[in-house]
């Protein structure tokens, strides 16, 4: 059986496309990629409620392509994907909440673009190899738990059923087409350079701020289960996906180290930051009709075929990030 090549093996010298590279996972792997000795292109249109942050890739200026640009623009895709070796299908509006009050924009970036985007690839680079963000957001209100692959999907926003469509889209094009893509399910993904400024992206990074910022943590409802991947480890996660062959075609749940309650998350963060309090309250009646539950994944799937689990405690997860954004939160606000 020939060997798996290592990730510097696979990425030096290779052409990789991150789409919302500016963002929080796109510029954390950008970073890592450049360590491996890829030609790294970040396409990112660097709207103000999706993430995108220059200060993401400081000091890697130099060593990166960067492009203003929307994957919503079906006329700039060509020039972008044309001779690059691998694309790492990040962008996307993460908000429940917006894709609620603005269904249409959702519809636009995380369903309507990711067609768009395959077509270019179909066109302009059929072999280019894909790993497509998703989210767990699609499984909905769980049956049953830890959440498997088999689990019946059944969105509760407008968000988790256009990234199930873009999904959808990534496999079909994949089997159809023969245009290499991998999907992967993300659960909440903490850690440096996430956003912090409101909970677009998650609420622990509110969280994280408003202890830094001596204001007390607003817990809701406070004994729903979650896990978090810290963002390293999704990070392998990505490199694994996209070197490995029996990765096409595939979809996998990403998971963290274990599971906890959110209000023994506020407590766990509190200890970490030396500092802070939290309160809890009822959910929001708007919140709580999109509210999941309990929920946490069971990464098993990609264990087995792909060699992947993911190795930061939650605490650990913590005090790296809390300790990035002493240094750096007025910069993410």
């Amino acid at each position: 059986m020939k060997p798996l090549p290592t990730f510097a093996d696979a990425f030096k010298g290779k052409r990789v496309l991150i789409t919302g590279g500016l963002g929080f996972i796109g510029s954390n792997l950008a970073r890592r990629l450049v360590k491996l000795g890829a030609k790294v292109t970040l396409l990112d249109s660097l709207i103000p409620e999706y993430g995108g942050n220059r200060r993401n890739v400081r000091g890697l200026e130099a060593k990166l392509n960067i492009n203003l640009a929307d994957v919503r623009d079906r006329h700039s895709l060509p020039e972008f994907l044309r001779g690059q070796h691998f694309l790492f299908n990040l962008a996307g509006q993460t908000s429940h909440m917006d894709s609620m009050t603005d269904p249409e924009t959702d519809l636009e970036i995380n369903c309507r673009a990711q067609l768009t985007l395959l077509e270019a690839c179909r066109k302009h680079n059929p072999t280019l190899r894909v790993v497509f963000a998703s989210t767990r957001q699609i499984y909905g209100r769980p049956d049953y738990l830890p959440v498997d692959e088999k689990h019946p999907l059944r969105p509760v926003d407008v968000n988790g059923i256009n990234k199930l469509a873009g999904e959808e889209y990534h496999l079909l094009y994949s089997q159809v087409h023969g245009i290499p893509s991998t999907v992967l399910r993300l659960t909440n993904t903490i850690g440096p350079r996430m956003r912090v400024k409101d909970a677009r992206q998650t609420f622990v990074g509110v969280w994280i701020k408003q202890v830094l910022e001596g204001k007390p943590i607003e817990v809701w409802g406070g004994t729903q289960l979650r896990d978090f991947t810290y963002v390293d480890d999704a990070v392998e996660a990505f490199l694994l996906a996209a070197i490995q062959p029996a990765a096409v075609g595939r979809l996998y749940n990403l998971g963290g180290v274990g599971q906890i309650s959110l209000r023994d998350l506020a407590a766990l963060l509190i200890k970490v930051a030396g500092q802070g309090s939290y309160k809890v309250r009822q959910f929001p009646a708007d919140r709580r009709k999109i509210d999941i539950g309990d929920f946490y994944s069971d990464c098993g799937l990609i264990d087995r075929e792909l060699g992947w689990r993911p190795t930061t405690s939650i605490e650990k997860a913590l005090e790296k990030t809390v300790a990035y954004y002493r240094k750096e939160l007025s910069l993410y606000l």
